[in-house]
């Protein structure tokens, strides 16, 4: 299944390249000229054009103020290292994780070895 994704600045370019060439739809906030908008604009506009976030901000990770029910999925991600091999490697791994389980209306914690899922 197609997922729609919106690449939050903190992470690489490739991040895109990776999520496309799987068969996703991934735009970068550069893509959008959105670099340097509040957290608050880039959920909004990913809940209106229905894409998920995928991002190192740990803000998003707070349901309170992010319901993942609102959203198409959030995906924030928690690297032991923040090295760009070493974050892309994680990047790497959510197509395979997409195969199996829904993103969207989800929150997903992701590290090297593991995902937390929350409703």
């Amino acid at each position: 299944m197609m997922v729609k994704f919106k690449i939050d600045e903190n992470l690489p370019s490739e991040t895109a390249e990776i999520l496309s060439e799987a068969g996703h739809d991934a735009l970068t906030v550069h893509d959008q000229q959105m670099v340097g908008e509040s957290d608050a604009n880039l959920s909004e506009t990913c809940r209106r054009e229905g894409r998920s976030i995928v991002t190192l901000d740990l803000d998003f990770s707070d349901i309170r103020t992010y319901p993942p029910k609102d959203y198409a999925g959030i995906v924030v991600l928690r690297p032991a290292r923040f090295d760009k091999n070493h974050v892309l490697a994680i990047i790497r791994r959510l197509p395979l994780i997409l195969e199996a389980e829904p993103l969207s209306g989800k929150l997903w914690i992701v590290d090297e070895t593991s995902v937390r899922m929350r409703d």
